[in-house]
């Protein structure tokens, strides 16, 4: 008898032992939390003490070296030609609809395939849903 009191009071003991450290504190930072204070006080981010010419001509948070400096912002024509074309909007597959497609460049009508492809996709899997 004295054996299973044992073994059942030392099963609760882990148990509550295990719920306590189960649980979560999140301490709050400076001590007590001020009456009325929305907290983050110490973490609100600060005034930009750099100067708008820096801002102007470098890349400010472009560096990833620990001893380097952040790039100098370079005229357009040092840059290469195809990065000019990486903004550049694609038309829409209802916009490659309307147009003729044997007169669409190569490109045009290689997004054309992908995106019809992915439309008929996306129907198939709508109807199959349904049933």
């Amino acid at each position: 008898m004295a054996i299973c009191s044992n073994l059942f009071r030392h099963n609760l003991i882990t148990k509550e032992a295990g719920r306590v450290v189960g649980r979560r504190a999140f301490a709050v930072a400076g001590g007590k939390a001020k009456k009325g204070s929305k907290g983050g006080g110490a973490d609100a981010p600060k005034a930009s003490i750099l100067s708008k010419e820096v801002k102007a001509t470098t890349v400010v948070g472009a560096n990833i070296l620990k001893d380097g400096v952040d790039p100098k912002i370079l005229p357009d024509s040092e840059y290469p030609d195809w990065l000019w074309h990486l903004l550049a909007k694609h038309p829409p597959l209802s916009e490659l609809k309307r147009r003729n497609l044997e007169a669409l460049p190569y490109e045009d009508l290689k997004r054309f395939v992908k995106l019809d492809n992915r439309a008929r996709i996306k129907e198939n899997n709508s109807i199959k849903a349904k049933n």
